[in-house]
């Protein structure tokens, strides 16, 4: 497997096709704006002007796009991956999308003759750079260890998470856990600035103890600088965090914090926030 076509060439889309270069890989890509990957083109990705054109001879095609609504577009819309992809081709999505989508997909591109796994990614722009991603893979076993040397080329942390839309569905768990965790961190450094703490002094302090986190590592230092670049932008972790309110709705299940977290943020993304990183939560408590 060396022909790869990739589909959302976006903040992590484009050091995942990096990581697949350098892993030898010949990476075939499409983007909507061609200027917006003139980098990767220089570096050697093979740019197409349509999606069909892109996966038409790829024995893999990844895809990591915005939305659900994107995901269905690229594979269902006439003319798109499922009409136009290799008979036998690996069709990987790693965006983070719903698990009845994801579900659909498997069962529509194994009728057609594919092999198809959901694969969604944490570890955000940093682990996409640098190759450390997690990726959480549903779909069937023999096809996830088929790609398990395309996945080393992207992420460090792969695992099985059972049949078609459990990967998706532990990428929503993911999401719900950071949830909580960043509006603790912010909560904690809006009480910090209140009482009158050095918030550096502050962070170096608790860090290691048992307060410490992945999301206070990352985004603690951004939020004291006020640097609200986006490595996730806030308007996907909205979507993220509506599909997992949905799927524990249809489970009965109360989700309290999730509930009131994508509130916050649903309020900051109609004041115009929605393109910055998820550390902008912050914003909510000035």
């Amino acid at each position: 497997m060396k022909k790869i076509g990739f589909i959302g060439v976006g903040i992590m889309g484009k050091s995942m096709v990096r990581n697949l270069m350098k892993a030898g890989y010949e990476l075939h890509i499409y983007a909507r704006t061609k200027a917006k990957v003139e980098d990767v083109i220089g570096e050697g990705a093979i740019f197409h002007e349509t999606i069909s054109e892109c996966v038409k001879d790829c024995e893999a095609v990844i895809t990591i796009v915005g939305f659900p609504q994107d995901v269905e577009e690229v594979y269902f819309d006439s003319g798109n991956i499922l009409d136009s992809a290799k008979k036998g081709a690996y069709l990987i999505d790693m965006t983070t999308t719903s698990p009845q989508i994801a579900e659909k997909l498997y069962e529509e591109g194994t009728k057609r003759g594919f092999h198809v796994l959901d694969a969604p990614v944490t570890g955000g722009d940093t682990g996409a750079r640098e190759g450390t991603l997690s990726i959480l893979v549903g779909g069937d076993k023999s096809d996830y260890t088929n790609c398990h040397e395309l996945f080393e080329a992207m992420g460090t942390n792969i695992n099985y998470e059972g049949s078609a839309g459990c990967g998706q569905h532990c990428k929503l768990a993911n999401q719900i856990m950071i949830a909580g965790a960043l509006s603790g961190v912010c909560e904690a450094l809006t009480y910090a600035k209140e009482k009158g703490l050095d918030l550096n002094v502050f962070s170096k302090s608790v860090a290691t103890g048992a307060a410490g986190s992945r999301q206070f590592d990352l985004f603690g230092p951004k939020i004291i600088e006020k640097d609200y670049a986006p490595g996730f932008f806030m308007k996907h972790f909205i979507k993220d965090m509506k599909l997992a309110l949905i799927e524990a709705n249809r489970s009965g299940l109360n989700l309290e914090v999730l509930s009131q977290v994508l509130a916050i943020y649903e309020e900051l993304e109609a004041d115009g926030n929605g393109d910055l990183g998820t550390q902008a939560l912050i914003k909510y408590y000035e």
